[in-house]
């Protein structure tokens, strides 16, 4: 018997060839198209961005045209300052109070026969709410007399409040306690209000 040889033949090899060929071409299409799209979203970021620096940019620089012209605005006209200037600059460091040398100078001032409650500024003047305890054997006015010679005798309140005198003083029973209510009132150099009859 003789030998039998079988033959193969891929009548389809072109029709395969071009199948892969038009995949090929479609994967290189959807990856330009892909590359293109991210490209195109870039440049869109890139352009809002710097829209948005230019807007920072030109935001910043009205504000410093703005405070240049604020800085001109407060620039004296001539080359020296003239008796104006001079009488406004030395009325603004005359008229500043130092609160934090006050407070330490009226708590050196305040014993423990008395408290300051509360205090208040206002018109230039400066207005203490104290209290201090009902005791048979201290007499209260004389008590609010000497917190007041004390605050006119201490420089560091005097020198800015040159009147203190007392104001309403009224008795109040606090938790079954007796007290005393007082308010004491420091005129600084600004106000013009006439000195208080009665004056303490």
């Amino acid at each position: 018997m003789g030998t039998v040889f079988y033959f193969k033949i891929n009548l389809n090899k072109y029709g395969e060839i071009k199948v892969q060929a038009e995949r090929e071409r479609k994967t290189f299409l959807n990856a330009a198209i892909v590359y293109l799209v991210c490209f195109v979203l870039l440049i869109a970021g890139l352009i809002v961005v710097n829209n948005k620096l230019k807007a920072k940019v030109e935001t910043r620089r009205a504000y410093l045209a703005q405070t240049q012209k604020q800085l001109d605005s407060f620039q004296t006209n001539e080359d020296y300052l003239s008796s104006g200037d001079l009488d406004k600059l030395a009325e603004t460091f005359n008229n500043r109070i130092f609160w934090a040398k006050k407070m330490i100078a009226l708590g050196q001032e305040i014993n423990d026969q008395l408290a300051v409650s509360k205090f208040s500024f206002n018109n230039g003047i400066l207005t203490l709410n104290g209290i201090t305890p009902v005791n048979s054997n201290v007499q209260e006015l004389d008590l609010i007399n000497s917190f007041i010679i004390r605050l006119k005798s201490n420089p560091e309140i005097a020198n800015d409040f040159p009147q203190i005198k007392s104001g309403q003083i009224s008795r109040q029973i606090v938790k079954d306690t007796a007290i005393l209510e007082f308010v004491i009132e420091c005129y600084s150099r600004e106000t013009q209000k006439a000195p208080v009859v009665g004056e303490r």
